[in-house]
């Protein structure tokens, strides 16, 4: 498919992806993001990433499925390393660790990338350049349309005390989130399973069922059709802050999988090219010097520009 075309003036303001649907027959939501977000499209000759940008009339846009995709970057900033631990600042879109056995660009290959590319500046200053093959340890995850900070460790001696940190619920999570709707100040709890009876994980009414799962939700910013939250975890299971916020009435912003059946306000989920969540603190007892560890990660970006898209919707 090969399609230009200029903005009109009553197409001024309006999206990418929602100018792309009114001018291709049948292109769904989704279509439409993939295909922006692969690097298919460019405007005013420059290739645009991002579905949620806002165009100006007059401007030529342009696609060409046939054009490759450009080429992923593979580097992520390091927000703490010793010879212990490293936390990096993960990016929307990348897995924690590789699901299946081939599977690259993971949160483990970023950080390799990263250690190799300062062996090269080391080598090309004369340096003794430190090794990039340690070992890396898994003790901590996000999902993978999560962004934030991620924890792994590099040694067996951290490995195993930063597991006890995470049994004990001694690690400071907390998440900025956009949900559907109006949200207020509360805790949940539940027990959590793998499989709530419709295929999905989800809490269950059986005491003796699952796991205990703890949220505490505080509400930052009312938007017109959602809530900027700030989200504490008392406990840490597999998706449990999209569960819980799901199985509320309130699904975040981008929710793809706990959202069956669910309308805003008599109206259709709010679409987003990624899901509105982000591990924005972390805070651990180092595992060998005792000293506590506290790290913050900014919004990023693409969620910055979705928030400031709908603060105006």
């Amino acid at each position: 498919m090969k399609v230009e075309f200029t903005v009109a003036k009553v197409e001024a303001g309006q999206t990418l992806a929602s100018i792309l649907r009114k001018r291709i027959a049948d292109l769904a939501w989704s279509r439409a993001r993939m295909l922006v977000e692969t690097g298919k499209v460019w405007v005013d000759g420059a290739r645009l990433t991002d579905a949620a940008q806002r165009l100006k009339a007059g401007q030529a846009v342009k696609l060409d499925e046939a054009k490759p995709a450009p080429l992923p970057a593979l580097r992520t900033p390091i927000v703490f390393e010793d010879s212990h631990v490293v936390v990096i600042d993960k990016p929307t879109g990348v897995s924690s660790v590789p699901y299946e056995k081939r599977e690259s660009g993971t949160a483990m290959d970023l950080v390799r990338d990263e250690w190799r590319l300062k062996a090269k500046r080391s080598r090309a200053k004369g340096d003794r350049p430190s090794p990039s093959d340690i070992p890396l340890h898994v003790v901590h995850r996000i999902d993978k349309d999560t962004s934030g900070l991620l924890l792994f460790a590099k040694t067996k001696l951290a490995e195993r005390a930063i597991g006890a940190l995470f049994r004990e619920h001694d690690v400071e999570r907390t998440y900025l989130c956009v949900v559907h709707g109006q949200l207020t100040d509360r805790r949940i709890e539940t027990r959590l399973v793998t499989d709530r009876g419709d295929g999905l994980r989800g809490s269950t009414r059986h005491l003796k069922e699952g796991k205990r799962a703890v949220t505490h939700v505080k509400v930052r910013e009312a938007l017109p059709r959602c809530s900027l939250c700030e989200v504490r975890l008392e406990t840490g299971k597999t998706h449990q802050i999209r569960i819980h916020l799901a199985e509320g009435g309130h699904p975040l912003v981008g929710e793809r999988v706990y959202i069956r059946d669910f309308t805003n306000q008599g109206h259709e989920p709010i679409e987003s090219p990624r899901l509105l969540l982000h591990a924005a603190t972390l805070g651990f007892e180092h595992p060998i010097t005792k000293k506590r560890i506290q790290l913050e990660s900014p919004l990023p970006p693409d969620f910055l520009v979705e928030l400031e898209r709908l603060r105006l919707s």
